[in-house]
């Protein structure tokens, strides 16, 4: 059991698609909830080092992203904006009233989305390395690359996959670990996993080329690992810092997952927003 499985409920909700696995307490109706999105071929163990500190301080929610671990078996047939749908149908029916979303990467991507859908119920978006929007920082022909990636991943070896993932989202061991081990269930299967990558590739160049301006309705921090190899991701969080003015802290030593390559840092950073910025 690990340690968000220990703190907090397993629940499930069910789509057109398949069931989505999620976990959550509430320790105050009136509390602020802070609802933890994790990135592509991650799952909800990419946050246990934020559920440990909040745990008794804040409503929480975590997911299994649909196709993800736990929400697994699920059909490929879903865009961006059904995943914020069903985040929403999730925050109703747990009768969440402020939720601050956390995203990382895609995570922060579908955070967006949902913040853009429903502005009236957003109090805070957190975006941790958070995957880009906005047409204007992407090529064609990065577009182009994104929607065509689940045959490059198959044409790469399995154990290749497994020593250049890890290596490329995170700088520390604990973090580097982690991503392996997230890896592992996946293992016998890279067709799924090339499946995973390139559906979520595509769906998200799907919604950038709607070239909509997905306004952030509330308030909202940015957050970025200054070691991220995902360079477009760190890119896009200069842009949108500089074209909105929301704040971006970037984070020394950190890659793709700062949120587990320097979990005391994040966790007082998001800590310090909800206090002064949410309250």
């Amino acid at each position: 059991m690990d340690t968000i499985q220990k703190h907090l409920t397993e629940k499930t909700h069910k789509t057109k698609s398949g069931d989505i696995h999620y976990w959550v307490n509430s320790i105050d109706a009136e509390a602020v909830t802070l609802v933890f999105l994790p990135g592509l071929t991650l799952d909800h163990r990419l946050f246990e080092k934020q559920i440990d500190y909040f745990k008794d301080k804040y409503n929480l929610l975590v997911w299994d992203a649909p196709t993800h671990a736990a929400s697994w078996p699920f059909n490929f047939d879903f865009t961006l904006f059904d995943n914020a749908k069903w985040l929403n149908e999730i925050l109703e029916k747990e009768k969440i009233t402020r939720p601050v979303v956390v995203g990382q990467s895609i995570g922060g991507a579908t955070g967006q989305l949902y913040a853009k859908t429903y502005p009236e119920k957003v109090k805070g978006f957190v975006g941790i390395d958070g995957a880009p929007l906005q047409r204007a920082v992407l090529t064609c022909r990065e577009l182009r690359l994104m929607k065509r990636l689940e045959p490059i991943v198959k044409l790469v070896p399995w154990k290749t996959l497994l020593k250049f993932f890890p290596k490329g989202s995170a700088e520390s061991n604990y973090s580097r670990k982690l991503v392996y081990e997230m890896m592992l269930p996946y293992e016998g299967d890279k067709k799924r996993f090339a499946k995973l990558l390139g559906h979520g590739a595509k769906v998200l160049a799907e919604a950038i080329e709607k070239d909509l301006p997905y306004e952030i309705p509330c308030p909202a921090l940015l957050i970025c690992g200054e070691k991220d190899q995902l360079k477009i991701c760190l890119e896009y969080n200069k842009f949108l810092h500089k074209k909105t003015g929301i704040p971006l802290e970037l984070i020394k030593d950190a890659g793709h997952n700062s949120n587990t390559d320097a979990p005391d840092i994040v966790n007082r950073l998001i800590e310090e927003f909800v206090i002064n910025r949410v309250w």
